[in-house]
């Protein structure tokens, strides 16, 4: 397995925070990134079109400005998630942007598109492109895409069905590069699980959903820490894609969440129906992974968290793996 040097060097945890639609704001993505993870936001958070280029010059400058103050401790870098989905009208606009601004990394989704693998090759980023299942995976690689996001059962919003072993161990057969896990990651112990299975890093969104610096209704971050991974609903309803949502969010919309029904695939929707309950902003997507989560710290906070259980844990394997060898080492004399 091999990781290109911006991801390799430049994070004090193998983890990327995952790009919150709505939610993530440059507050929360700077956060991320001088604590040592990759900081993410999707293109169409912000709005309308043209704040974007506010919000790139936000978190460049003061990016490198963190980075002259600590020249010892360089912020990890960031990443900029576009749907390149035909439905997006934006795509060419923002992706001018990234361009312009040469963003680190390209995070794409809900298809995957050649001339944007290499307009971002063109200045030197790299591109990763999320997927649910094997047969998503090879597509993206062979139109030019730098690593992979296995979206597994359990993720927040739209996710996969597969669980992370199987989905992992598939792509792991064929592809060696780039590859992180997505599915209930909430906790240092998770972390270090993923790449026990095979991924590179992690990838965390609920957590973060529950950070000081989110741009989440207090509501919905209270909602996550009262909730667990049986309050957790898989619908594609809301947008034509499968995902997860809070239950309580849907209850609170006058919908009985045990009783959805199903909607067309063929017909995505990001709010353009105005009699459907939206997705995100009043049905709030979540992972299975919120049973870990028990308050609302700030971002760097719970980053020094998830570090700390990590590095019990790997002491811990480490331990256990010493006790072992010289058994097995009997075992085969």
């Amino acid at each position: 397995m091999s990781l290109p040097s911006i991801l390799k060097d430049r994070l004090r945890l193998p983890v990327v925070g995952a790009p919150l639609f709505i939610i993530s704001s440059p507050d929360l993505v700077v956060a991320q990134c001088k604590a040592g993870i990759v900081g993410a936001f999707p293109a169409l958070n912000a709005r309308p079109a043209e704040r974007l280029d506010d919000w790139l010059r936000q978190v460049t400058d003061e990016l490198a400005e963190h980075d002259r103050r600590h020249p010892e401790c360089p912020a990890a870098p960031f990443a900029v998630n576009q749907i390149v989905h035909k439905s997006n009208d934006r795509l060419e606009h923002d992706l001018a942007l990234c361009v312009r601004y040469r963003v680190p990394i390209v995070i794409t989704s809900l298809g995957a598109r050649v001339e944007v693998n290499d307009a971002v090759h063109g200045y030197g980023g790299i591109v990763l492109h999320d997927v649910i299942n094997d047969t998503f995976a090879r597509k993206a690689i062979d139109k030019g895409a730098d690593g992979l996001i296995a979206v597994a059962a359990g993720a927040g919003g739209h996710a996969g069905g597969l669980s992370p072993f199987a989905l992992v161990q598939e792509i792991r057969s064929w592809f060696d590069g780039p590859l992180l896990l997505s599915g209930a990651i909430a906790t240092g112990r998770s972390v270090l699980a993923a790449q026990a299975i095979g991924a590179d890093l992690a990838y965390i969104g609920s957590a973060f959903i529950a950070t000081k610096e989110a741009h989440a209704d207090e509501a919905y971050k209270r909602m996550i820490v009262e909730c667990s991974a049986e309050d957790i609903v898989y619908t594609n309803l809301f947008t034509g894609v499968l995902g997860n949502y809070l239950k309580p969010s849907i209850r609170n919309a006058g919908l009985d969440p045990d009783r959805l029904p199903v909607s067309d695939p063929s017909k995505m929707d990001f709010g353009s129906d105005r009699d459907k309950p939206k997705a995100w902003k009043t049905i709030w997507g979540c992972g299975q992974g919120i049973g870990a989560v028990h308050d609302v710290p700030g971002a760097a906070e719970l980053i020094e968290r998830l570090g700390r259980e990590y590095e019990a844990a790997l002491e811990a394997l480490t331990t256990l793996c010493d006790a072992r060898l010289p058994a097995a080492g009997r075992r085969t004399a």
